[in-house]
């Protein structure tokens, strides 16, 4: 007779258990954009073809949680978590022996579904063991500093390995260490969903809360501004400030640092202050940083430290906003946080990418002017909808 898997001892236990699937999901992104060129040539691709690798992964793991979150609704965590990652680990395993592009496109796709499945049974899990308690705001604020890093640590890993060893031990990495974590996760996660979340309801019942709007808005704000210093800060640090890309490199990932340590910070508190009240201070960090953005892009156009002294700045805004922006919206949705986690990153994810591209598109990259104007203006309007998110 089989004994039912005990539930984490402490949320370090929690955190160990599921940040793996956290990581690789987004890793899987990052740690093959140095080899783009390598693979491009062995596959004999087109540089689209390769871009699409890109886009489709991006646009899957999102989109691909509206078909899981769902599913955990009704089936459970656990399996979706499970399934997920085996996925993830074969598709992986393909991608690494690959010899023509089709075939890469292919288990990229599939690798991208894998990936999505795991992060919604991640984060609705959380909030399946916690709830409203002040740990789960410390869990979300801990995956959210580890994840900050993947960007800034991810290509650095990515450029070693290839140099070391080719791509393909690139993909080869990501499935084992899915394996790794898979076999941990059989053993000590048990299945979370409550019993409520036999019936779920539909994908649009969390748009119909006005405190998952707000948190919603808070979190597109917060990394949508990293996403727009992701795009813009190639061309201002190296083509307007003449620095060399070691340097660039380096001042990338120190944003990504403050964000980690930040969020680290929250996560390590004993006492955490209402939700409500560090989303709306989260807002007023990024609104004054895209100021100060402002200011400097008049007072001191040729001076690089006039964009990374108001980024440092706004790091700290994203770290506060991105570690309590989930965990404020599914209050009131525990018999469906994983349908809502799902439509949470899936719409966030729709409205970071149609704003920031119209900025981009309307406004000079070579400038501060995109990435001032959405600091400014999305945090305003994202405090109107916080003075009473209930």
């Amino acid at each position: 007779m089989s004994h039912p898997i005990p539930r984490p001892s402490s949320t370090t236990a929690t955190l160990l258990l599921l940040c793996p699937f956290d990581l690789l999901a987004s890793l899987a992104m990052d740690l093959y954009l140095p080899a783009l060129p390598r693979v491009t040539t062995d596959l004999s691709a087109t540089t689209a073809q390769i871009q699409a690798s890109l886009t489709l992964y991006l646009v899957l793991i999102g989109a691909g949680q509206l078909l899981f979150g769902p599913w955990s609704d009704r089936i459970g965590r656990r399996p979706v978590l499970l399934g997920g990652g085996m996925v993830y680990a074969l598709a992986s395993l393909m991608l690494a022996l690959s010899t023509h592009i089709d075939g890469f496109l292919f288990w990229r796709v599939i690798q991208a579904l894998g990936a999505s499945a795991c992060l919604v049974a991640v984060f609705a899990g959380v909030r399946d063991l916690y709830g409203d308690q002040p740990q789960a705001q410390r869990l979300y604020a801990q995956l959210a500093a580890l994840l900050v890093l993947v960007p800034a640590l991810g290509p650095l890993l990515g450029a070693v390995l290839t140099a070391a060893a080719g791509w393909p031990v690139l993909f080869l990495v990501l499935a084992a260490a899915m394996a790794l974590a898979l076999t941990r996760a059989a053993r000590h996660w048990p299945e979370t969903r409550p019993a409520t979340a036999a019936h779920p309801g539909r994908l649009w019942t969390p748009l119909r809360h006005r405190h998952f709007w707000a948190y919603l808005w808070a979190y597109s704000a917060a990394m949508g501004a990293f996403f727009l210093f992701f795009s813009t800060s190639p061309w201002l640090l190296m083509e307007r400030h003449g620095l060399p890309p070691w340097q660039f490199s380096l001042l990338f990932a120190s944003v990504a640092l403050v964000m980690a340590s930040v969020a680290w910070r929250r996560g390590r508190q004993r006492h955490t202050p209402p939700l409500h009240r560090t989303a709306r201070w989260a807002m007023v960090w990024l609104a004054s940083g895209g100021a100060l953005l402002l200011v400097s892009e008049y007072a001191y156009p040729k001076q690089w430290l006039g964009l990374m002294l108001p980024m440092w700045w706004i790091a700290v805004g994203i770290a506060m906003a991105s570690s309590v922006a989930l965990h404020g919206a599914l209050q009131q949705l525990d018999h469906m946080a994983g349908t809502a986690t799902a439509v949470f990153f899936c719409l966030g994810g729709a409205l970071i990418g149609a704003t920031s591209s119209a900025l981009l598109q309307l406004l000079p990259t070579h400038s501060h002017w995109p990435l001032a104007l959405y600091c400014l203006l999305w945090p305003l309007l994202c405090l109107a909808l916080l003075r009473d998110p209930h």
